[in-house]
């Protein structure tokens, strides 16, 4: 797909994302009157399904009906997102997607098949992430000197398109260290196989990665956020270290496309609710992870952004990511 005409579908969204609701013609004062199934893009153990599992639990009470998690990982997030952005939209069925399936995928990757703005109804935005490049603990790279200085690196990522693998493929570009990205499904298991040696190095999010540092089991070399972050205080950014690479990644809960705007609406007060809630601040503060209050229409505006960004931050570093797959 190419970068100029997605970002005209990532406006229209944005501006019409009210109009995706589908108007007033259908009264919610039945929804919901059976359990709504949140869905994970990925398997368990990743950050994107302890938020889930997190809001899930907290967002029944407010809803006044049961929430289901259920994990279908692959292709990030896209996998999850055609089987549910193909449900019927009546808001039982919803999943919590990252930002770059939508914002990094389209630079990295040609798929004439992917999910478009259009396809969805945009509901709430849940929690920003950053992530943080790791290496086994008993790795030979003790620093990002180090670890640049290599002649040849085999990169773990939590799939092709993420956050995970934009932020290698433009340090190792920029640094012009011969690299090949070994993809996984999800944070869970990109941080296994760091754990087992089966990669030299991999960028995970905080949350999924933090307790294995903290353990001494992993060495983190850098985070690729604007400042040092509060959970590793002593690892430098990449930015400071001579490499301008900020990525993140943010998650929202969205539904097919053509949700009525009532159900829409009463989803996105009861999500205001459980991601208010002490238990679901608790995660994320013991996570490191930021809360994202953002409606739909944000959460469109800011994919548009994020995108920009990404798109901009590849040319100014004078990397053609499609070739770093």
């Amino acid at each position: 797909m190419r970068i100029g005409v997605f970002l005209t579908v990532v406006a229209l969204a944005a501006s019409a994302c009210s109009v995706q609701g589908g108007g007033k013609d259908k009264d919610a004062s039945g929804y919901p009157a059976k359990p709504v199934e949140f869905t994970v893009p990925q398997g368990p153990g990743g950050s994107t399904d302890l938020i889930t599992r997190a809001l899930a639990k907290s967002v029944e009470k407010p809803l006044g009906a049961k929430a289901v998690v259920v994990n279908k990982p692959g292709a990030n997030g896209k996998i999850a997102g055609k089987d549910v952005f193909s449900a019927k939209p009546d808001g039982y069925r919803v999943a919590v997607m990252p930002q770059s399936l939508f914002a990094i995928g389209p630079l990295m990757l040609d798929d004439a098949d992917a999910i478009k703005l259009q396809d969805m109804t945009m509901v709430k935005g849940l929690a920003v992430e950053d992530y943080v490049l790791v290496v086994p603990a008993s790795s030979k790279y003790k620093t990002l000197k180090d670890l640049l200085g290599a002649s040849d690196l085999k990169y773990g990522t939590t799939g092709p398109g993420t956050g995970s693998q934009l932020s290698q493929a433009l340090l190792f570009g920029k640094a012009k260290v011969k690299s090949a990205p070994v993809p996984f499904d999800g944070g869970g298991p990109t941080v296994t196989a760091v754990l087992g040696g089966k990669v030299d190095v991999a960028s995970v999010q905080i949350a999924e990665g933090f307790k294995q540092v903290q353990a001494g089991k992993m060495r983190a070399l850098a985070v690729f956020s604007e400042k040092r972050h509060e959970a590793l205080p002593d690892v430098p950014t990449a930015k400071e270290s001579g490499y301008e690479v900020l990525v993140d990644q943010r998650r929202f809960v969205a539904a097919p496309a053509g949700l009525p705007a009532d159900v829409r609406d009463k989803l996105a007060a009861a999500i205001d609710k459980a991601v208010a809630s002490p238990e679901y601040l608790q995660l994320l503060k013991s996570s490191y992870i930021v809360p994202w209050n953002a409606n739909g229409e944000q959460v469109a505006a800011q994919v548009n952004a994020s995108l920009q960004r990404f798109d901009s931050m590849a040319k100014s570093l004078g990397i053609d990511l499609k070739a770093q797959q």
